[in-house]
C-alpha cells in the first residue's frame, strides 16, 4: 500500500461560514441550526485558527487564504471540492454542483500558491462540465 502524505495545506480562512441552501439537500453534512450565523462563523473562525496553529506547531506549512464576503460562499473553506495540486506541477480545477459554490474558484488563490513557491506547469480544467451538469 503506497502512503501519501504533504507537508503543506492550503486553507480558506471563514468570513461568513455557514448552511447553503444550495447544497442542503444533496450534502448530508449540511444542517441548519438554531445558532445565529455569527455564532456559526466565530465558532468556524475559531477552529480555523486552532488548527493552522496546531499543524504549524507540528511542521507542516500552511497557506492560510482568507476568504472573501462577496461573493458569499457559506462553505469555501473546502477548496478540496474545487482544486487538487500534484508533485508534477499539475492543477485539476473541478466542476461544481452549486452555482454559489462555483464563486469559490479563484485566481488570486492559485497565485499565492505560486507566490508560495509552488509551481503551476499545467492546468488541467474540467469546470465546463458545469454547463452539463456533471460535477464532483
Amino acid at each position: 500500500m503506497t502512503k501519501q502524505t504533504t507537508n503543506h495545506i492550503l486553507m480558506v480562512e471563514p468570513v461568513a461560514f455557514g448552511f447553503n441552501e444550495e447544497t442542503a439537500a444533496n450534502n448530508y453534512f449540511q444542517q441548519r441550526t438554531v445558532a445565529a450565523g455569527e455564532t456559526v462563523q466565530a465558532c468556524a473562525l475559531k477552529e480555523f485558527r486552532g488548527m493552522v496553529d496546531k499543524l504549524r506547531a507540528n511542521g507542516i506549512e500552511v497557506i492560510a487564504v482568507q476568504d472573501t464576503p462577496i461573493p458569499h460562499t457559506p462553505d469555501s473553506i473546502f477548496p478540496n471540492n474545487w482544486v487538487s495540486f500534484h508533485d508534477d506541477g499539475t492543477v485539476v480545477l473541478y466542476p461544481m454542483f452549486a452555482e454559489n459554490r462555483r464563486a469559490e474558484r479563484r485566481a488570486d488563490i492559485l497565485q499565492r500558491i505560486e507566490s508560495e513557491g509552488f509551481s503551476i506547469r499545467r492546468k488541467v480544467d474540467y469546470t465546463g462540465f458545469e454547463k452539463s451538469e456533471i460535477s464532483t
